[in-house]
């Protein structure tokens, strides 16, 4: 009788280990990317809203918050429980989005809704911001999920008085120096994670901390070579942050060629932003290895890192290009 109980223990925990993963397999799918422009339109449509300058990027950040939340799993960074609980890479998607979601709603605030430094605030837009850099792994008392939530209603309050031509207080304001600034937040995280990619194979570098200043200082000495190199756990933690960003970037790219387009086709900048678009497209390619691997640059074994650092890379360099050209007179 007791192997027998045993033997059913062993077999239900089998069963429910089974169905945990495939569970998990169908929560770790990947958001596809969505149709900004026709999203935005449906939505001003629904509810009656004029479509205006800046209506589009306004509610594609709204759409990309709603799709961390209602995804397949929702939003699974702070799962308390199997499988979301086992799952890594998910999340570390999820932060990737959630980062690029922050900077624009801080652009939002600082730049895009004002007329100059000494402007008022928009008022939905300064509730919104800190919701959305609440802690991303809470789970109750308040939950991340509802912070987040809250900060799409301001969101979406905010689009609706953009659109209302009686309440001219609320502004987006498409201009170069705007865009120029929001996309040195882009440049900064893409180099940064061009870095940590490459970062895999653990190669010495030479310390470029100072170079071109020759009075610049830094608070204590460091070595003239430096050996960086991403931990291996955490190698496929990055490699799916930088997914998460560059699918949130494809999105929101979309949206400012759309609302900027008069600015970017005066400074003749629109073909290098689409260039940008089609470098972070690349980084959506399904992987078909169930582990991210980390070879050698020319070993017998890929390094998924280092393809996705090629492609980070070239967005990166050429969102320095787009500033140059948005900052010439």
């Amino acid at each position: 009788m007791e192997r027998k109980t045993m033997y059913i223990t062993a077999s239900g925990a089998g069963v429910l280990a089974f169905l945990f993963v495939l569970l998990g397999w169908y929560w770790s799918s990947e958001p596809d990317s969505f149709d900004v422009v026709k999203n935005t339109s449906d939505y001003a449509e629904q509810n009656s809203q004029d479509l205006v300058t800046g209506s589009i990027t306004t509610y594609t950040l709204v759409e990309i918050v709603d799709t961390l939340l209602n995804k397949s799993g929702g939003y699974i960074s702070n799962d308390v429980m199997p499988p979301g609980l086992m799952m890594d890479n998910m999340p570390n998607w999820e932060f990737g989005v959630l980062v690029q979601v922050r900077d624009l709603a801080r652009a939002f605030r600082r730049d895009f809704s004002r007329s100059q430094s000494q402007s008022t605030e928009d008022k939905d837009l300064a509730k919104a911001e800190p919701l959305l850099n609440f802690d991303h792994k809470s789970r109750f008392f308040p939950s991340s999920e509802s912070q987040y939530s809250d900060a799409n209603e301001y969101l979406k309050s905010y689009l609706g008085r953009l659109a209302n031509a009686n309440q001219s207080e609320a502004q987006f304001y498409a201009r170069a120096d705007n865009l120029a600034r929001w996309l040195s937040d882009v440049e900064t995280r893409l180099g940064s994670l061009s870095q940590r990619l490459s970062a895999a194979v653990g190669k010495p570098r030479l310390n470029t901390s100072l170079a071109g200043d020759a009075n610049a200082q830094q608070s204590r000495p460091t070595s003239k070579f430096q050996t960086v190199q991403t931990p291996w756990l955490e190698i496929d933690d990055v490699f799916y942050q930088a997914r998460g960003t560059s699918w949130a970037l494809i999105q929101i790219l979309t949206a400012v060629e759309s609302d900027f387009r008069p600015v970017l086709e005066k400074k003749n900048a629109r073909v290098s932003l689409e260039q940008i678009i089609r470098e972070l497209e690349a980084t959506q390619d399904p992987v078909w290895s169930p582990l991210i691997l980390n070879g050698e640059g020319f070993g017998m074994l890929a390094n998924h890192s280092l393809v996705m650092a090629s492609y980070v890379a070239r967005a990166h360099a050429a969102i320095i290009d787009l500033r140059y050209l948005l900052e010439q007179g």
